[in-house]
C-alpha cells in the first residue's frame, strides 16, 4: 500500500510537471516549444556612427538639421519613386566617390536606409549589405564587370570592399535551372544549366543580373545562454552587373533582401527548419537596432498584432488601418498601407494625410512656421517654438484591422541649425498614390513580420533591453525630443479605442480557444 502510494504522487508529480509545461507553452505560445531557433545581427542606420566608422566618413548632416531631413527625404523620394511626392529640393551632399570600374560617380552618401555586415562564403568574407522589406532576393556583387568596387574619400584615402568570389569558396555551389527557386528558367537552355536572374528596382533604370549560387551564411544564436553557430546554406543573386542608383551608393556592397517570396533568407531558413517563418527589427534612437530571424511572438498575449493583406501578384507587408486619433479625437477612415523599414518617413496620400495632418494642426497650440526659399524642409506641417517654450504635442495612434492600436511614440522632429531654429516638424509627408508607413512610425517597436501566421506584430522595445539584443548596454542616449518640449505623458501603446482610457501596455486577453484548452488541461489534473 505504501509502495502504490509512493507510485502514484511520482506518477502524479510527473504529470503535473509536464502539464505545467504544456501550459507554459500554450501561454508563452514560443518558438522554443517547438524547438527552433532565433538568429540575428545588428542593423546601422546610413548615418549612424558604425556606418561612418567602417567607412571613414565624417561629414555627414547632423540629425536634427535641416539638411539632415531634406537628405532622408530625398532619399525616400529616390528610392520610392513615382509612389511619393515628387517636390522639395534635391541635395547636394556628394561626400563620397565611388569607383565602379574604371568611371567615377558622385553622390550623397549610401541610398538605402539600414546596413548590416553579414558573413557569407568559405573561407568567410563579410560584407556591408543594405536591408530591404520590399525586395525579395539576397545579393552580393559576384566577380562583376560593372559593380561598386570601392570607395575613395575626399582625403584621398580608399577603401576596397569584398567581391563574392563563386569559385574562391569552397563551399559555394550554382544554383540549376530546375531548382525551385529559380524564376527565369525559360532563359535556360538545359535543365541542368545555371540559373539566371535579374530583379529590377522602383528607382529609375535600377536593377542586378547575375546568377544564383549557394552558399554558407553564418549566423549566431540570440539567445545568451544558448549560444551557437548555425552555416545554413542560402541560395543568393552572385550580382555580376549592376545598374542605376546600384552604381551611385545605394547599396555597394550587397543588398539583403527580407521579403515574402521563397528566395528570400527568412523563407530559406524557415523551409530547412531552423527558424520559424518570421523575423523581427528593432529601431533605436541612435541608429543601431537588430534583426532577429525566428522570431514569431506575435500570439503573445502582450503584443499587438493584425493581418496581412496578400496580394498574389506581389506580396508586401501590406496591413488594414481602420481607424486614425489624434489628440483623443476619433475619425472612422479605413486605408491600406504598406509597413516598409526601408523608408525614412510616414507617407500618406488623402484622405488620410489630410485627416492625420489636419488634426494634428487643430491641436497643437503653435503658429504655423512661414517657409523660406533657405529652409525648404520637406514637412508641411511645422511650428515655431520660442527659447525655453514647452508644448503639449497630440498623440497620434492608428487603430489597426483587428482591433488592436499602434501609438506613435514619436510623430515630430525637431529642427535646429543655421537656417532654422527651434521648428516643430509633423513627420508625416504626402504620397501620390500609396500609404507607407515607415521607420520613424515604428522607432520605440520590435516589429514581427510573421510570415507563419501572416500577421504583423509589434510590442515597446529600446532594442538594449530585449532578452534576444546582444546590442551593447548604453542606455545614455539623446532624448527623442528636444527638452524645450513637454510630450503629453500618455501611454505608449493599448488595446482600447477609448481615448480617454489609454492604458500604459497591451491589455491581458484570453482568446476563448484558448481558454478552453487551458480549462480543459486544468481539469484533467483533477483526475
Amino acid at each position: 500500500m505504501a509502495s502504490f502510494f509512493i507510485s502514484y504522487q511520482t506518477h502524479n508529480s510527473l504529470y503535473l510537471s509536464i502539464l505545467l509545461t504544456l501550459i507554459l507553452c500554450l501561454i508563452s505560445q514560443s518558438q522554443r516549444c517547438y524547438g527552433y531557433s532565433s538568429f540575428g545581427f545588428d542593423i546601422h542606420h546610413r548615418f549612424s556612427d558604425p556606418v561612418k566608422g567602417i567607412l571613414g566618413i565624417d561629414k555627414v548632416p547632423d540629425k536634427g538639421t535641416r539638411e539632415y531631413y531634406v537628405a532622408m527625404a530625398d532619399r525616400d523620394r529616390v528610392f520610392r519613386g513615382r509612389h511619393l511626392a515628387d517636390d522639395g529640393g534635391d541635395v547636394d551632399q556628394k561626400l563620397l566617390t565611388f569607383s565602379p570600374d574604371n568611371s567615377t560617380y558622385q553622390i550623397g552618401l549610401f541610398g538605402y536606409l539600414h546596413f548590416a555586415n553579414v558573413s557569407v562564403g568559405t573561407p568567410a568574407s563579410s560584407y556591408l549589405v543594405a536591408l530591404d522589406t520590399g525586395s525579395d532576393l539576397f545579393w552580393l556583387p559576384c566577380n562583376c564587370t560593372k559593380c561598386v568596387r570601392g570607395i575613395q574619400l575626399s582625403t584621398g584615402k580608399k577603401i576596397e570592399f569584398n567581391i563574392y568570389d563563386n569559385k574562391g569558396s569552397s563551399t559555394s555551389k550554382n544554383v540549376p535551372c530546375n531548382s525551385s527557386l529559380c524564376e527565369h528558367q525559360k532563359q535556360c537552355s538545359s535543365s541542368t544549366g545555371t540559373c539566371p536572374y535579374q530583379v529590377e528596382y522602383l528607382s529609375e533604370d535600377t536593377s542586378t543580373t547575375g546568377f544564383l549560387v549557394e552558399d554558407e551564411l553564418h549566423l549566431i544564436t540570440d539567445h545568451v545562454n544558448q549560444t551557437k553557430q548555425a552555416n545554413p546554406r542560402i541560395t543568393f543573386g552572385c550580382g555580376q552587373v549592376q545598374t542605376g542608383a546600384f552604381l551611385n551608393g545605394a547599396a555597394p556592397n550587397g543588398l539583403f533582401g527580407l521579403g515574402m517570396s521563397d528566395v528570400s533568407v527568412p523563407s530559406i531558413l524557415a523551409k530547412q527548419g531552423l527558424t520559424s517563418n518570421s523575423f523581427s527589427m528593432c529601431f533605436g534612437d541612435d541608429g543601431l537596432g537588430r534583426i532577429t530571424f525566428g522570431d514569431n511572438t506575435t500570439s503573445s498575449l502582450d503584443q499587438g498584432k493584425t493581418p496581412f493583406n496578400i496580394r498574389p501578384s506581389h506580396s508586401t507587408y501590406n496591413i488594414t488601418v481602420t481607424q486614425i486619433i489624434v489628440g483623443g479625437t476619433i475619425a472612422d477612415l479605413e486605408f491600406n498601407a504598406i509597413f516598409d523599414t526601408g523608408t525614412s518617413y510616414t507617407y500618406l496620400n488623402n484622405p488620410a494625410y489630410k485627416q492625420i495632418t489636419q488634426s494634428f494642426d487643430s491641436k497643437i497650440k503653435l503658429p504655423r512656421h512661414s517657409f523660406s526659399n533657405s529652409d525648404d524642409l520637406p514637412f508641411e506641417y511645422c511650428y515655431d517654438l520660442r527659447s525655453n517654450q514647452s508644448v503639449q504635442v497630440p498623440n497620434i495612434n492608428l487603430t489597426m484591422k483587428g482591433g488592436d492600436n499602434y501609438f506613435v511614440m514619436d510623430p515630430i522632429v525637431m529642427v535646429s541649425g543655421r537656417d532654422v531654429n527651434n521648428v516643430l516638424c509633423l513627420a508625416v509627408l504626402k504620397s501620390n498614390n500609396v500609404n507607407i508607413i515607415g521607420q520613424n512610425f515604428m522607432t520605440g517597436y520590435r516589429v514581427v513580420f510573421d510570415r507563419e501566421n501572416m500577421t504583423l506584430g509589434w510590442k515597446e522595445s529600446n532594442c538594449y533591453e530585449d532578452e534576444l539584443s546582444n546590442l551593447p548596454v548604453n542606455r545614455t542616449h539623446a532624448p527623442a525630443v528636444s527638452p524645450a518640449i513637454a510630450v503629453n505623458p500618455e501611454p505608449t501603446s493599448n488595446q482600447s479605442n477609448d481615448p480617454e482610457k489609454l492604458p500604459s501596455s497591451h491589455s491581458f486577453k484570453i482568446k476563448p480557444a484558448f481558454a478552453f484548452i487551458v480549462a480543459l488541461l486544468l481539469l484533467l489534473a483533477l483526475f
